[in-house]
């Protein structure tokens, strides 16, 4: 049996982060991965948006690793000319009913560390974005866009520079905790086996199904029911150039933060996600089925009503890693190391849906310091 210091399971943009990290303290690190390229999974179907950090409950870890997160990956951009931009984004309340609401995220975002939001009135927003009904909304500069694929990229390159690599087609089926404080773990992938100090499950869609299949270990450690439904989101994509040049959102609402215009690096205008919930048991279909054009339709128009009709085509879809169902609420990253579950060098990651992509590098230090 091969043996090696570290493997992480899983070569999305969060796998990949935090392999980086821990092949930059000195460790041996290779990622297994079960398709033929990074990113295929996850990090290929989100909206590719640098969240500031407004909405996550104050100390989570969604509130911590997010603002610390955007700060690095700016910094990152910037070192390894990643594609980026800092457009901004507006939170729009589009009637007076929800302007309590938006002060409510105006204190969340201040208590979360980031105080740069602004305040806008209606004659203010009509100067900015004259096609936007809304009767205040929120500014926030630090919102913005990156190259996905790019980063991926980027962050593959550094890792291989620190003698780490990618195995592709490689899908792990098992991972068997080693006994004792030196016990290495046995990751059991596509035939082989090999012997390793650090194991991280990065794994995405996958990673609760794997964890379980771990077992646990300490007293009081569990691990949440695989859930019975998925929460799928849909994009939509408009005919022509959208005559806005920040982002645009609405107050969040139950299961994700609503349907709100991106913009990607080229200028294109996506609409999305929305929250589809579908049967885990069956096989995903990602395609977009167009009828759900009418209610991203009436969603749109409550703060774009000239949107022109027949104008969004279906675009693409994704699935977010939830550990719950329609009816639980909404749930903080799991980090589970050492500390939760009593295997020393393994450590689990568990419903990193957005803002996991803002947070790729803050998860990646956060992991490697638990090593």
């Amino acid at each position: 049996m091969d043996s090696i210091d570290a493997v992480v399971i899983g070569a999305g943009v969060v796998g990949l982060a935090v392999a980086r990290a821990i092949a930059q303290t000195g460790r041996e690190c290779v990622v297994l991965e079960a398709e033929g390229a990074v990113g295929t999974g996850v990090s290929s179907r989100s909206s590719e948006v640098i969240h500031a950090g407004l909405y996550y409950p104050g100390g989570s870890l969604k509130a911590r690793l997010c603002v610390a997160g955007k700060h690095a990956l700016y910094a990152y951009c910037r070192e390894r000319g990643v594609e980026h931009r800092a457009l901004g984004k507006l939170v729009v309340a589009t009637q007076p009913a929800q302007l309590d609401a938006l002060r409510g995220v105006q204190a969340q975002a201040a208590a979360n560390g980031v105080p740069d939001l602004e305040w806008l009135e209606r004659d203010a927003l009509r100067e900015l974005e004259p096609q936007l009904a809304a009767h205040a909304a929120l500014r926030s500069p630090s919102t913005g866009i990156v190259d996905t694929h790019g980063l991926m990229l980027a962050l593959q390159g550094d890792l291989e520079h620190a003698g780490g690599a990618v195995a592709f087609a490689s899908a792990v089926e098992r991972v068997l905790p080693g006994a004792g404080p030196q016990g290495r773990h046995v990751v059991m992938a596509a035939g082989t086996e090999l012997a390793a100090e650090v194991v991280v499950n990065a794994a995405g869609l996958g990673a609760l199904a794997l964890a379980r299949a771990c077992g646990a270990k300490a007293a009081g450690y569990a691990l949440p029911a695989p859930p019975a439904q998925l929460a799928k989101g849909n994009y939509f994509s408009l005919a022509g150039k959208a005559p806005f040049s920040r982002l645009i959102y609405p107050l969040p609402e139950a299961g994700g933060l609503g349907v709100h215009l991106t913009l990607d690096l080229a200028g294109r205008a996506r609409f999305g996600p929305d929250v589809q919930w579908i049967d885990a048991h069956e096989p995903i279909d990602w395609r977009v089925d167009p009828a759900r054009a009418a209610s991203f339709e009436s969603a749109i128009r409550r703060w774009w009503p000239g949107l022109p009709e027949g104008a969004l085509q279906p675009d693409y879809s994704g699935v977010r890693p939830k550990l719950g169902g329609p009816e639980a609420p909404s749930q903080d990253f799991r980090i589970d190391g050492p500390a939760a579950h009593g295997w020393p060098g393994l450590v689990h990651l568990l419903g990193i849906e957005s803002p996991g992509l803002t947070s790729c590098l803050a998860i990646g230090a956060h992991v490697a310091a638990l090593l």
